[in-house]
């Protein structure tokens, strides 16, 4: 459903929906109900000014009956954000799409404390693109290839790309050249199928027992001595360690988009990805530590553009600070 307040500062209007019956008799009254306890005398004003709008862009006031409307559009007032010091490089830009390199920290869509600082608000800003939309996400954690579409009448062309997986995604990573102790050797190049599904725990996903329904193609590149930074904790060889040994980079070739497949599928082979706070072992929840970025990037990406019929490949051009 369409908003009818357009994209101010780079952020779109938030929409509420309200309920079908309740002991509210108007929307104001279920708005204080929501969110009085924060900003009482904000949400008054709005609707004095005209500012929280329903179907078509009517805007309400204190008396509107609860039931005239389904949705409302409102916009939020945004707290102050830290800027994330991190920077985007834009590799393409046409009509039609937006290519950025997207760095480690940076989240793709507003969400949570992020809403300035994610790459899609930050480059509407930036390019005065208030239709701007991503085709797909990166994990805030990781970087690399960033496809946005800045025209809606060819955006659903792109979009169909993606349902039908008609997209060849290449990613790389840094994890330990062999399996932590208790998973069995790895003969490379390997394919991972499982199925995973949302946990209801603090994880984000998990596999479990089922039809496979994530797969993806791992093949090591190279091998390579690792010496732990100075001052820096020694632990196992876990996706978090930083001990010395031998360590490897990877190319992933997912065949299917679950959330955190690559990470997960990494670590089920006893090889999690170096700084990996999720998997295999969830740590406590700390600051962020722009020195130990997640050692995953989102190298390339391939597809046959639907406007032009030509192949075309975008690839990145960031590096992995542990690959070096």
């Amino acid at each position: 459903m369409q908003s009818p307040l357009p994209v101010r500062e780079g952020v779109n209007a938030t929409r509420l929906r309200l309920p079908d019956e309740g002991p509210w008799d108007t929307a104001m009254d279920y708005m204080m109900h929501r969110w009085g306890h924060i900003d009482p005398q904000g949400i008054e004003d709005r609707f004095d000014a005209g500012e929280i709008v329903g179907e078509a862009g009517i805007a309400l006031d204190r008396t509107t009956p609860l039931r005239n409307h389904t949705f409302i559009w409102y916009y939020r007032t945004l707290p102050p954000e830290t800027r994330i010091p991190v920077e985007l490089d834009i590799l393409h830009q046409d009509g039609h799409l937006l290519v950025v390199d997207k760095p480690h920290f940076l989240p793709t869509t507003p969400g949570g404390t992020y809403i300035q600082e994610s790459a899609l608000v930050r480059l509407r800003n930036r390019l005065n693109l208030p239709d701007l939309i991503p085709m797909h996400r990166l994990d805030r954690m990781t970087a690399g290839i960033l496809l946005l579409s800045t025209n809606p009448e060819t955006r659903g062309n792109y979009q169909v790309l993606f349902e039908k997986r008609q997209v060849q995604k290449e990613y790389e990573c840094v994890a330990a050249a062999e399996p932590a102790a208790g998973h069995p050797a790895v003969d490379f190049p390997v394919v991972v199928r499982n199925r995973m599904t949302k946990s209801r725990s603090y994880l984000l996903a998990e596999v479990i027992d089922g039809e496979p329904n994530a797969e993806t193609r791992i093949e090591r590149l190279r091998t390579f001595d690792h010496s732990p930074r100075t001052g820096a904790a020694t632990g196992p060889a876990t996706g978090t360690d930083d001990d010395g040994g031998r360590r490897a980079l990877y190319r992933l070739e997912p065949h299917s988009g679950k959330t955190h497949q690559l990470r997960v599928h990494m670590a089920s082979l006893g090889l999690g990805i170096v700084n990996d706070a999720f998997y295999p072992e969830l740590l406590d929840k700390a600051p962020d530590d722009y020195s130990r970025p997640l050692q995953l990037l989102a190298r390339g990406i391939r597809f046959v553009d639907p406007i032009t019929g030509r192949p075309v490949e975008y690839r990145s051009g960031l590096e992995l600070s542990e690959a070096r």
